[in-house]
């Protein structure tokens, strides 16, 4: 199950987050905190993408200025939600053409329906990109 996703730029400032378990606010922004330390200070050529961290694993993908991080139960697979973070980059590249984060910022909406058609309740639901742009177009027509 997912716990967390986090979305920081490289100063650390959170340009999206989206919770699945109960947190309280100054728990939300210590993990915040340790998360982008923790990632940040990864060595991109020669460590992995997953990191422990407290009783759960961060996986962690860096795309240009960003870190797109999905804190994941011990017990499950890292790829897969590796392969989830691509697939999210993917669908947001191709409505937005190049992904940057001033996207992230000004079309929050968006990404929130995005993360909300791939997961339900911390668990991926979605994994194929033509489903989940039909999906976005319809939304986009309703507007």
């Amino acid at each position: 199950m997912i716990r967390f996703i986090i979305v920081q730029n490289r100063q650390g400032k959170t340009r999206l987050e989206k919770w699945y378990g109960t947190y309280s606010e100054q728990e939300k922004q210590k993990l915040k905190a340790e998360v982008h330390r923790t990632v940040a200070s990864r060595d991109q050529k020669h460590q992995s993408n997953f990191v422990e961290f407290h009783n759960h694993r961060i996986v962690y993908r860096r795309y240009a200025g960003l870190f797109f991080c999905f804190c994941v139960d011990t017990n499950d697979n890292e790829l897969a939600y590796l392969e989830a973070i691509h697939l999210f980059v993917e669908v947001l590249d191709s409505y937005h053409g190049n992904v940057c984060e001033l996207d992230l910022v000004f079309n929050f909406y968006l990404v929130y329906a995005v993360l909300d058609e791939m997961i339900l309740a911390g668990e991926i639901q979605e994994t194929s990109r033509s489903v989940i742009l039909s999906r976005l177009e319809h939304i986009s027509v309703l507007e």
